[in-house]
């Protein structure tokens, strides 16, 4: 690890450390946006962090802010920052500014379609997207769609626009987005806006479960070695042994699937790469939070343990922007239309 992004790491979690106590994640899924931690994460530059120098960025190589995003995931920090990252990023490459404030997404769905409709007075926004991640709270809307046989990246206002709000797993917000003939605030064309929105999505989300993993096994093996059982801590016992053998594991191949895929997307997301962990990382969550709650016993299904805010992000994230499933299948159609000469090329290059 470079030293930059060791100072980096360090600062993100004293600032997650000091504005994302229980009393915050708790108040937050209830509904209070936590307005003091997103002002410190603004102050700092994470909100920014993914995006290059001349969009606004602070100057951070993508990976730096991608370790950044894992490490908000380590704190299971209830704020949008993936989506601004996201939308950021989906905005600058179409050359549009990029606003102050929290940003996301539509649609995230496959089967949503925004239809811009163009206009004398203006290109407007009509269509209903299903689930879109803290569309209650943030005041713009980074969509993307087709105008003209083109795909293109819009910005839009969310007032008035949401209908009702569902909270995933994890307890963050998922909005239902009615948009009706809405004005849209910028528009510009972005080659592959489309396919970039959702692989670009799954990647942030691969990270994030990383970094939700590590925090599992970190909860399970402090447990497991201060809980006396028979006289001894339970971590003494070989079948706990093993279940912890098996968590790190499945945390390591989970944080080795999401550094290959962010290398991979230095410049543009890597579609390949992304299904691999997006597929690997889906996989390792499941197995990842049965096992953290088996060694917990019933003390990891209480609201006073502090696991339940990895695990249920985990079975959140592993099914938004594409479930392992739909990747997998994704891989495989790739890897059949290539042939079979390239399927080692192409496996060999991760």
């Amino acid at each position: 690890m470079s030293e930059m992004r060791n100072d980096l790491l360090k600062t993100v979690d004293r600032m997650f450390d000091e504005h994302c106590p229980k009393s915050v994640r708790e108040s937050a899924e209830a509904g209070e946006w936590p307005a003091a931690m997103w002002q410190a994460l603004e102050e700092v530059g994470l909100d920014r962090a993914a995006l290059p120098e001349a969009a606004g960025g602070s100057g951070l190589e993508f990976d730096d802010a991608m370790a950044a995003l894992r490490r908000s995931a380590y704190h299971a920090a209830p704020l949008p920052l993936a989506e601004t990252m996201l939308a950021g990023r989906l905005l600058a490459a179409a050359g549009l500014d990029v606003p102050q404030g929290a940003l996301t997404v539509a649609p995230v769905r496959p089967n949503d379609g925004l239809e811009f409709v163009r206009s004398v007075s203006g290109t407007t926004l009509a269509g209903v997207a299903h689930r879109v991640p803290w569309g209650n709270v943030c005041a713009h809307a980074v969509v993307v769609g087709e105008l003209d046989g083109k795909c293109v990246v819009g910005l839009a206002s969310t007032a008035g626009a949401s209908a009702s709000v569902e909270k995933n797993l994890a307890g963050e917000p998922r909005a239902l987005l009615r948009f009706e003939r809405a004005r849209l605030v910028a528009l510009a064309p972005l080659e592959g806006a489309l396919s970039r929105l959702e692989t670009e999505g799954a990647l942030y989300r691969s990270v994030q479960m990383a970094g939700a993993l590590e925090r599992a096994l970190e909860y399970s093996l402090q447990y497991a070695n201060e809980r006396v059982q028979f006289g001894r801590p339970i971590a003494k016992f070989q079948a706990i042994q093993h279940m912890l053998a098996v968590l790190a594991g499945q945390a390591a191949a989970a944080s080795a699937a999401a550094d290959a895929a962010v290398e991979a997307s230095l410049l543009a997301p890597d579609e390949f790469a992304v299904s691999v962990a997006k597929s690997r990382i889906g996989e390792a969550a499941g197995k990842g939070a049965e096992i953290a709650h088996q060694v917990h016993g019933a003390m990891g299904y209480t609201r006073e343990h502090n696991l339940h805010y990895s695990t249920r992000r985990l079975w959140s994230w592993r099914d938004e922007f594409g479930n392992e499933t739909y990747w997998q299948t994704r891989l495989g159609r790739a890897v059949t239309a290539q042939g079979a000469d390239a399927l080692w090329p192409m496996l060999s290059r991760l």
